[in-house]
C-alpha cells in the first residue's frame, strides 16, 4: 500500500511538473497577445453541454451538433431534437462533430456531418462523413460518404471539421487517432489527414494520390495531428486549418494539394511528460505553419471575418481557445500574423466559431451554448 501511495504521489507530481513546463513554454520573437475590452456576447441558444458544430438554415434558424449525439434545430426560441442523426461513439473526444450545409442547399437540401462512427468489424470507432436531408424534424436520405478505418478503442484525435471550396468539393479532417507513429505519415492509411471528395462522395480525378498504389485516394494532405478548424480564406480561396499540437506547437496552416505537414517528424511541441518528440522543427518537403502557439491554446473552430458588423476584425482570422477560455483575433498581413488579441477573455471553452449569413459571429461555448459576438 505504501509503495502504491508513493507511486501515485510521483505520478501526480510528474503531471504537475509537466503542466508547469507546458505553461512556461516560450516562443522567441512571438507576436504578443493583448486583451480587448471592445466586445461582449449575448447568449442565443442556452443550455447545450458541448455544441461541437453549427450551421445556419436559409430562414435564419440554426442546426447544432451536440457531442453526445443530438442534432438540435433552434428556431423561434425553441430547441427541437432532430431524429435520424447517425449512431456515434460518444467516448473520449468522439461524438457528433461538425455540420455544414451544401453551398447549394436551397437547391439540393444536402446537410453534411462528421462523427465518430462505430461502424466496422473492429471494436471502437473512427471518423466518418455523411450527408442527409432535413424533412420536418427528421433526417432522411442518409448516405455515409466516407468512413476512416480501422476502428480503434482509443478516445482521442477524431478531428473534425468540414468545408467546401468554390467547385463544391467537400473537405473534412480526421485526427491521427492517437497513433502518431503509424498513421499521419502513411498515405496508405487513414487518419492524420485532410480529405477531399466530390459532393456525392466520389473521388475527384485530380486528387493528389489517385494514381499511387494502395494510397487512400481521398487524401488531400497529410502529416496532421488533430485538426479542429477549417475555413476558406475569402480573398484567396485557400483552405486555412488549425490543429492541436502536443504540449505546445498548435498550428495554423494553409492546406495544399498533396502536402505533408510533418507530424510527428517535425513539431514545435513536446511530449506531455516534458520530453522531446523530435529535435527537428523543419525538414525539406514538409510544410511550415503560418503560425504556431507556445504554449498550446487548444484551438477549436476558426473563421475569417468578412462582415461589416466588426470593422476592426474584417479580413482577419478568429480562433477559439479551449484551454484559455477566450476567442483569439489574429490580424494578418498577407499570410503573416502581425497582431493578436483576446476577445471575450474568460468566456469559456470555445469549441466552434462561425460567421452567419446575418453578418454576426457565433461561438459554441461548452456548458453555455451558442453565443453571439457583440461590440460594446
Amino acid at each position: 500500500m505504501k509503495i502504491f501511495s508513493a507511486l501515485s504521489g510521483l505520478l501526480f507530481l510528474s503531471s504537475i511538473i509537466a503542466c508547469a513546463q507546458g505553461e512556461n513554454q516560450v516562443k522567441e520573437g512571438d507576436v504578443p497577445i493583448t486583451v480587448s475590452t471592445k466586445y461582449t456576447h449575448e447568449v442565443v441558444v442556452p443550455d447545450i453541454t458541448n455544441p461541437w458544430g453549427m450551421d445556419f438554415l436559409p430562414d435564419g434558424s440554426i442546426l447544432i451538433t451536440e457531442k453526445s449525439g443530438k442534432l438540435i434545430h433552434f428556431k423561434d426560441g425553441n430547441q427541437t431534437e432532430i431524429s435520424g442523426a447517425p449512431e456515434v461513439s460518444n467516448r473520449g473526444q468522439g461524438g457528433l462533430l461538425d455540420i455544414m450545409l451544401h453551398p447549394d442547399y436551397e437547391k439540393n437540401g444536402w446537410i453534411y456531418m462528421t462523427y465518430s462512427s462505430p461502424e466496422g468489424e473492429e471494436k471502437g470507432a473512427n471518423t466518418a462523413l455523411m450527408r442527409a436531408k432535413l424533412n420536418g424534424t427528421s433526417l432522411t436520405n442518409q448516405e455515409v460518404l466516407y468512413k476512416a478505418s480501422p476502428n480503434t478503442t482509443k478516445g482521442q484525435h477524431f478531428g473534425s471539421r468540414i468545408v467546401f471550396d468554390k467547385e463544391n468539393h467537400v473537405y473534412f479532417s480526421a485526427g491521427e487517432r492517437g497513433e502518431r507513429d503509424i498513421n499521419p505519415q502513411d498515405i496508405t492509411r487513414d487518419n492524420g489527414k485532410i480529405y477531399r471528395l466530390n459532393d456525392d462522395g466520389s473521388i475527384p480525378a485530380d486528387n493528389p494520390f489517385v494514381n499511387e498504389a494502395n494510397a487512400k485516394k481521398a487524401i488531400w494532405s497529410y502529416g496532421h495531428r488533430n485538426p479542429q478548424g477549417l475555413t476558406i480564406n475569402p480573398q484567396t480561396g485557400e483552405i486555412w486549418e488549425q490543429e492541436h499540437g502536443p504540449q505546445g506547437g498548435d498550428e495554423i496552416n494553409i492546406i495544399k494539394k498533396g502536402a505533408n505537414f510533418g507530424w510527428p517528424v517535425i513539431t514545435y511541441g513536446i511530449n506531455y511528460s516534458g520530453t522531446k518528440i523530435t529535435d527537428e522543427t523543419s525538414r525539406p518537403g514538409m510544410e511550415q505553419p503560418v503560425y504556431y502557439w507556445l504554449p498550446s491554446i487548444a484551438p477549436s473552430g476558426m473563421t475569417f471575418v468578412t462582415s461589416d458588423k466588426y470593422p476592426e476584425l474584417k479580413g482577419n482570422l478568429l480562433n477559439g481557445s479551449l484551454k484559455f477560455l477566450y476567442l483569439e483575433a489574429d490580424y494578418l498581413e498577407g499570410k503573416k500574423v502581425v497582431k493578436r488579441e483576446k476577445l471575450l477573455d474568460g468566456v469559456g471553452r470555445v469549441r466552434n466559431v462561425k460567421q452567419a449569413p446575418d453578418g454576426y459571429v457565433y461561438l459554441g461555448i461548452e456548458g453555455v451554448g451558442i453565443v453571439k459576438l457583440m461590440t460594446k
